[in-house]
């Protein structure tokens, strides 16, 4: 029987590459976004996930039927704007928290109640959620809450394994936005993603979902609730320099 995999904001980018990437291994596929995923054999259904009175019944209607999910991404997410953490409106902070965090909240819950057991269950972090670095505000922010969700919910997914992970450099649409408009002198880790762009350390979303699936086993390493970033397993160098960069050095 094949094995089934929940992912959440698979209609582009690392979701979109996850999604095909599963399917060519012969799980089922099943995912959730605002706009829906394209891909031919994908069981999806349309949900936005900030609307979270109707979140559960999109997920009663899409998973109903399954009593078990062998692993849920949880990778919906977004940006905001860079800019300094004084000129973040407690509005536009409460936006990114709802879709970063509080949705993921909803359906863990929804999770919780549903019956279903679960083999492992994945969080996209980010490096951001460590670094700290000048402009990231609500993202940095989110992506730091986001990993405390997974650690507290381990507690309560006992027989399931939880991690966060930062998957590093993605070349997605975000990066238009990174690599185009906010000021690099102004926000100095700019820079390097600029210069990651088109090199293998920024992989596309289908070598980036690659990376993934290659690190899935190594994450039960780590204790249930844990923050792991990828590139510590697979590019020790590469994750050194980074947190180097992150300390001033």
């Amino acid at each position: 029987m094949p094995k089934k995999l929940f992912i959440t904001g698979n209609s582009s980018g690392l979701g979109l590459g996850l999604s095909e990437l599963f399917m060519e291994k012969q799980w089922d596929v099943y995912g959730c976004s605002r706009r829906g995923c394209k891909l031919a054999g994908v069981n999806d259904v349309c949900c936005d996930l900030t609307r979270f009175d109707e979140v559960p019944r999109a997920l009663e209607t899409l998973l109903d039927d399954l009593d078990h999910l062998d692993l849920i991404v949880l990778n919906a997410g977004v940006l905001g704007e860079i800019k300094p953490m004084s000129q973040n409106s407690l509005d536009e902070l409460r936006q990114i928290m709802e879709v970063n965090v509080w949705s993921n909240k909803v359906v863990l819950d929804w999770l919780l109640t549903s019956g279903k057991t679960v083999g492992q269950i994945v969080m996209i972090s980010s490096g951001a959620a460590v670094l700290g670095n000048k402009g990231w505000g609500g993202y940095a922010l989110s992506k730091s809450a986001l990993n405390m969700l997974a650690k507290l919910y381990a507690h309560e997914f006992s027989k399931t394994h939880i991690s966060a992970i930062a998957p590093g450099l993605i070349d997605t649409p975000m990066m238009d936005y990174l690599c185009v408009e906010p000021d690099p002198q102004e926000y100095p880790a700019l820079q390097r993603i600029r210069d990651a762009r088109g090199t293998e350390v920024m992989p596309k979303p289908r070598e980036a979902a690659e990376r993934i699936w290659k690190v899935l086993p190594h994450l039960r390493e780590y204790p249930s609730g844990s923050f792991i970033d990828i590139r510590k397993i697979l590019a020790p160098d590469e994750y050194e320099r980074l947190m180097d960069v992150g300390k001033g050095k």
